[in-house]
């Protein structure tokens, strides 16, 4: 038996909870170290680097899915450590405020916790959709979770930016404490059963791990996605980091605010997402590679608008141009995300596991990477420019050029849609 749509559903809940935990460390606590604290931006994402650093052991979870089973005991056994890691992290910048080292300590613990849930929950979720999912509902579940997960995002983002003005330390705590512990019992419950009543037995794999994955990477789809998905991932985690303080700092937002923007933004991956999901599956309207490219441009176009707004002061105009960020990141993102579940199943079998841990992996480095990179470029031109809009204005004009290359590399590396057929015989 196949997971069926409601199962479906009931997993992605679970990517849910992933996003509605991992954006109270991205967004609201980044912020609240950068302008409340006032610390260097690259603390931050120091800290965020390193649980995407984590996430490298990615494809062993994979891996370890594709052999080993038991996917629901990995699924919950991370979501817990997700929600203690978060719960630390927040502890961590409340301790911060009056001692530093133990305040770092804290949080270098937490974070690291943070990593090692993600990846053991998200991978090992992402190998039970690929295995247990009938081939025909693989990108319609891709999307489904997807769009849950950045529900959970959006939803999460917008109500703790309306519950924590005015921000106390107190009430961060207790915030942070009540998301994470919802999220961890909503997990137990959606994943409930699905796993015994479905055909997702592990095959037998008689290689070690390296090996397996030394086969997959000689696959030259599967090699070259992963580049792709390095390049693309860096330039969409580029502004992760930075979007709040800049709204802080720019143009003078609350912490309530600020975490409202994400969730803005947020909600504009989602109606991108949206679109390209009826588009291609209702309408049949465009190809995965059409969107990608679509979304890519359009995101460096938004990025570019962002740089304007600092130098002119158009503080009205910022909630709507991060918005439209947000709406072709999600149309990029949504058809990147179908391309990865249709080339999972490629190449050789029982190896769905490995390939998306091998992508995940290549996402958490390019997320680390993209997001310190970010916020150190920030710091570096705030110190040699002196000017807060003109230091983050040239740091999204950089992720904007990214995206072109982005786009570009998604023309040679994605395939070509398959030309319509048309009749050699006069009348048909």
């Amino acid at each position: 038996m196949t997971l069926g749509w409601l199962a479906i559903v009931r997993l992605g809940l679970v990517q849910m909870c992933l996003g509605a935990i991992v954006v109270l460390t991205t967004s609201t606590l980044n912020r609240l170290m950068v302008v409340e604290l006032a610390l260097p931006a690259v603390l931050p994402g120091l800290l965020v680097a390193l649980h995407y650093g984590i996430q490298i052991t990615r494809p062993n979870w994979g891996f370890l899915s594709d052999t080993g089973g038991h996917r629901t005991r990995w699924i919950i056994l991370g979501m817990g450590a997700l929600a203690l890691g978060a719960m630390g992290a927040a502890y961590g910048v409340v301790v911060l405020e009056t001692r530093f080292t133990t305040g770092l300590v804290i949080s270098v613990v937490a974070y690291a916790l943070i990593g090692l849930g993600v990846g053991a929950s998200g991978t090992s979720l992402l190998a039970l959709l690929a295995t247990a999912t009938a081939p025909a509902r693989r990108a319609a579940a891709a999307t489904i979770t997807w769009l849950m997960m950045i529900a959970g995002i959006a939803i999460t983002a917008g109500v703790v930016g309306a519950l924590l003005d005015p921000y106390a330390p107190e009430l961060l705590l207790r915030i942070v404490a009540a998301v994470t512990g919802g999220a961890f019992v909503l997990t137990c419950l959606a994943v409930l059963g699905i796993e015994a009543r479905v055909d997702a037995a592990p095959q037998a794999a008689p290689m070690p791990f390296r090996a397996g994955l030394a086969e997959i990477w000689a696959e030259r789809k599967a090699r070259n996605f992963t580049f792709f998905v390095f390049l693309s991932m860096t330039a969409y985690f580029m502004q992760e980091l930075i979007l709040e303080p800049y709204a802080g700092l720019v143009f003078g937002f609350t912490p309530g605010q600020s975490t409202s923007l994400s969730g803005a933004q947020n909600g504009g991956v989602f109606m991108g997402m949206v679109l390209v999901g009826v588009m291609c599956t209702g309408f049949k309207r465009g190809s995965l590679r059409a969107w990608v490219v679509f979304g890519c441009l359009g995101s460096a176009v938004m990025l570019g608008g962002l740089c304007a707004l600092g130098q002119t002061g158009g503080a009205a105009l910022l909630v709507p141009a991060v918005l439209g960020l947000g709406f072709f990141n999600g149309v990029f993102a949504v058809a990147a995300i179908g391309s990865m579940m249709a080339l999972a199943g490629q190449g050789r079998t029982d190896r769905e596991g490995t390939r998306m841990g091998l992508w995940g992996a290549a996402q958490a480095m390019a997320a680390g990477f993209g997001g310190l990179t970010g916020a150190a470029l920030v710091d570096i031109m705030r110190l040699g420019v002196g000017q807060d809009a003109a230091a983050f204005g040239t740091v999204f004009l950089i992720e904007a050029g990214l995206f072109v290359a982005s786009a570009l590399m998604a023309v040679r590396v994605m395939d070509r849609p398959p030309l319509p057929h048309r009749s050699l015989v006069p009348g048909e």
